[in-house]
């Protein structure tokens, strides 16, 4: 069994319902060693201490076992601007769920920071990008356009598309999410919306 990190996005405090806090139910439930932190100031959050407590927890996992790191929203950017640095940190496999557009971000003063400089121009090396599950709906409105169009697209990632899943959140119906489970279980798994077969 794998040890998992969960790491949440903008403005959320791991409310009961959403499908990060079911997944790490779930997970713990299997006998998964499961770290779901709530990082600091939410609402308004620091780069630095997010970067921070993200290198801290990843360093929590054991090495034993295969890592994996789950990452919604604004965790996803988080990592994307950590990836390069973390050496031997980097997780085995990495979930990115829903990330909002750099230009969305940029147009909040409370998390402009957390936008990578020129992501469209330098994206992670291939070692990185085979680590990564990218999943996101098609109608995300904190990525106008569809973010499969970078992530897939551009740099080539291993992705799923949730037609119609809008942000992948609680407000969104993701309470619960059973194809991300199996996937922690078996990468093999393509990730679908709750309600698709």
């Amino acid at each position: 069994m794998a040890d998992f990190l969960i790491v949440h996005g903008w403005e959320n405090r791991r409310p009961d319902g959403h499908w990060q806090r079911w997944l790490a139910d779930e997970l713990a439930g299997r006998g998964a060693g499961v770290r779901y932190p709530q990082f600091p100031e939410p609402d308004q959050p620091v780069l630095a201490d997010w970067l921070d407590l993200l290198s801290d927890e990843l360093a929590r996992l054991d090495r034993g076992r295969e890592r994996v790191l789950v990452c919604h929203s604004l965790a996803v950017l988080l990592w994307w601007q950590a990836a390069p640095a973390l050496g031997e940190l980097q997780p085995d496999r990495v979930l990115l769920v829903a990330p909002p557009s750099a230009d969305v971000l940029r147009s909040y003063p409370a998390v402009a920071a957390f936008a990578p400089p020129g992501i469209e121009a330098a994206p992670l090396d291939e070692e990185l990008r085979r680590r990564v599950r990218f999943v996101a709906s098609d109608d995300d409105p904190y990525f106008p356009g569809g973010a499969a169009s970078l992530y897939a697209d551009l740099f080539g990632m291993d992705a799923d598309v949730i037609p119609g899943g809008a942000h992948l959140d609680l407000p969104a119906g993701y309470g619960s999410w059973p194809s991300v489970l199996q996937w922690c279980l078996d990468p093999a798994v393509r990730i679908v919306g709750r309600e698709q077969r």
